[in-house]
């Protein structure tokens, strides 16, 4: 595990955004900035963190941790669904297919839980018994397990992401019945494996977002698969004496980061907090901690400037 002091002496050498010439036409999103080429894309993570749908700040090695955790779920998924990946040039970069995206997000959950407005628990604590077409009974408590996963789906491309059902996805015309029940049976084959390997681990996979999309008729899956941003990792030891207790979960993943600007006062709207220093370098630690518990690898990190090294590893792509 990396030190404190060698993540609090990167707080300086962070990613925060790119402007490659010469790589193709660049968008920014919320933690990615992709290069579009004939059929593929380049796609850099960098350090940038996003809660509530806006962009808070940057952690460092955040964007390292990203780009690996997902090159290591999709080389060990690919059995369940082909995905985008072409290659792995840099620890924060990748090349991938260009595919048709689907609109919307699928997200699986086998626990009740979160604090986002689009969470299964911030909208069961408000009193809705109907999630996204599926029924919640009377009486659940936060952290949960669930009978059976359920799927959440979430729209795209609107300034704070919306909960949305099939029929509602059908009804609006982002989505036909047949693409959306294959990419949820993907979806569901896809948290099966997570669930399944984080527990080797000594881990709960509590629940996750994934992106559909098309290539060559095919559904793959894109973007990124089973990471600390995308997903909820729990400890496994201390779940039953915690929840016993109503108390927090020991957590890897960026949720620590919402529940304290949550703390702040902040879920979405009005100024954004900015992020102190030590939850920064917490932030940092718990992300490289996920990486080396849920991939079994240590993380490697050099001391070159990020940009610079990723500016080399991509000459001549």
């Amino acid at each position: 595990m990396i030190s404190e002091d060698k993540i609090r002496s990167a707080l300086g050498n962070v990613l925060e955004t790119t402007e490659f010439s010469g790589l193709g036409e660049v968008e920014h999103g919320k933690v990615r900035d992709s290069y579009k080429q004939d059929g593929r894309r380049i796609i850099i993570v960098t350090d940038r963190i996003s809660c509530f749908d806006c962009i808070m700040g940057t952690v460092p090695y955040k964007g390292q941790v990203l780009n690996q955790m997902a090159a290591f779920w999709f080389d060990n998924t690919r059995d369940i669904v082909d995905n985008h990946v072409i290659d792995v040039p840099d620890p924060n970069a990748m090349i991938v297919k260009e595919c048709e995206q689907l609109p919307i997000e699928f997200v699986v959950r086998g626990y009740i839980t979160g604090v986002t407005k689009t969470s299964a628990w911030y909208n069961y604590d408000k009193g809705v018994r109907n999630f996204c077409g599926n029924p919640m009974p009377e009486g659940l408590v936060k952290d949960q397990k669930l009978d059976a996963p359920i799927l959440t789906p979430t729209t795209k491309h609107e300034k704070h992401d919306r909960p949305i059902s099939r029929d509602e996805a059908i009804a609006e015309g982002l989505i036909d019945g047949d693409t959306f029940d294959a990419a949820a049976e993907i979806c569901f084959k896809l948290y099966a494996r997570g669930v399944e390997h984080a527990a080797k681990q000594g881990l709960i996979f509590v629940d996750t977002k994934y992106e559909i999309g098309r290539y060559n008729g095919e559904l793959v899956v894109t973007d990124e698969i089973h990471t600390p941003d995308s997903s909820r990792y729990w400890f496994s030891d201390t779940y039953e004496e915690l929840f016993a207790a109503r108390q927090e979960q020991r957590k890897l993943d960026k949720e620590y980061v919402r529940q304290w600007l949550a703390k702040q006062g902040f879920l979405g709207d009005g100024p954004l907090p900015p992020l102190s220093e030590e939850v920064r370098i917490e932030a940092a630690r718990r992300y490289i901690n996920a990486y080396e518990l849920i991939a079994g690898q240590e993380f490697v990190v050099s001391d070159e400037p990020v940009l610079q090294r990723i500016e080399k590893a991509l000459e001549g792509k």
